[in-house]
């Protein structure tokens, strides 16, 4: 269902061992030897930034995208400046912004992106507030506000293109649905025009407005999506029987952006806005929703807002599939 095409503070030893305990092992898709909880690394931000230009943002290894092309209206923007960081319930967390007045030129989308592919298999997690109604001007516009993992396409049904869609939430529908409605797709490859792509995908038709935590073990021949602590999907394999679990690296992302311009109502301007608490990665992990909130919670008592341990040797090593 996706159209995403375009393109460390430490803690104490101790501290370290309370956060890793209570998780599972999980058996990459390609079938490598995991090293136990905790072994293979993790990633964490607390998203602690001044602004988009912040260069402790580029220095942890995220950017706020301000290239155009897709997905989205054809002709509208990304600036960098959509992508800010606020104070939300006495935390910092990330803002993405959208604006449209119904025209391509008067279109703003905004993504915030890691720019290093590293993930794979293991835990994703994130907290991330979707808002049902813009924050200004009129509502009814074909907003897509998401969450997801994706790594590079050379050509049409590449076949180790991979992509995770942990939410992609159409408040007010698109793509010939009525919201709200939110999915998630777990991709084995795609064409892009005309639009052919080969997935799995589960949906549920009801608000997700406000805060909710999203996480994706992928693992053990699956790729199973949780919705605050609810297994929402479980995928294994596309409608042709093909893997749907991912055959590349991945970077972590999430973007605002609009599907189409057909249901802006009048000349005026409106603004929605998706806020992101935190992001989470656990690689070769399956890490359970309740634990990876624990983990976060335990990052921020012992004031660690950013931590990236992840190693890729050995047994931890993403497996390369052959080249076609």
């Amino acid at each position: 269902m996706s159209r995403q095409r375009t393109t460390i503070l430490l803690v104490s030893a101790a501290a370290v061992a309370s956060m890793l305990g209570g998780a599972s092992a999980a058996a990459g898709s390609t079938g490598q030897a995991d090293r136990g909880p905790g072994a293979c690394g993790v990633l964490f931000d607390d998203f602690q930034y001044q602004s988009s230009a912040d260069p402790a943002l580029a220095a942890h290894g995220w950017n706020a995208r301000n290239e155009v092309g897709g997905p989205g209206v054809p002709g509208a923007a990304w600036p960098a400046s959509n992508v800010s960081f606020v104070r939300q319930d006495g935390q910092n967390v990330a803002q993405l912004r959208a604006t449209t007045n119904g025209t391509a030129a008067g279109t703003t989308h905004a993504e915030l992106r890691r720019t290093t592919m590293k993930l794979r298999n293991g835990t994703y997690a994130t907290r991330v507030r979707y808002a049902d109604k813009p924050v200004a001007g009129s509502d009814g516009d074909h907003i897509n506000q998401t969450a997801f993992a994706i790594g590079p396409t050379k050509f049409d049904y590449d076949p180790i293109y991979s992509e995770l869609d942990f939410t992609e939430y159409l408040a007010n529908g698109g793509w010939g649905e009525t919201g709200p409605i939110n999915f998630q797709t777990s991709y084995h490859t795609f064409r892009e025009d005309p639009w052919d792509a080969r997935s799995a995908s589960n949906n549920q038709a009801r608000s997700l407005s406000g805060w909710h935590t999203y996480v994706t073990q992928v693992g053990n021949g699956h790729a199973k999506y949780y919705i605050d602590g609810k297994l929402t999907a479980d995928h294994t394999v596309d409608q042709d029987g093909n893997t749907v679990l991912p055959r590349q690296d991945m970077s972590m992302n999430w973007n605002l952006w609009f599907i189409d311009l057909e249901a802006h109502q009048g000349t005026g301007t409106s603004e929605y806005h998706q806020q992101i608490d935190w992001a989470y990665y656990a690689k070769n992990e399956t890490v359970s929703p309740s634990r990876a909130e624990a983990r976060v919670k335990a990052y921020r008592k012992h004031n660690t807002s950013y931590q990236d341990t992840m190693i890729d040797t050995g047994s931890c090593k993403n497996y390369q599939p052959p080249q076609h």
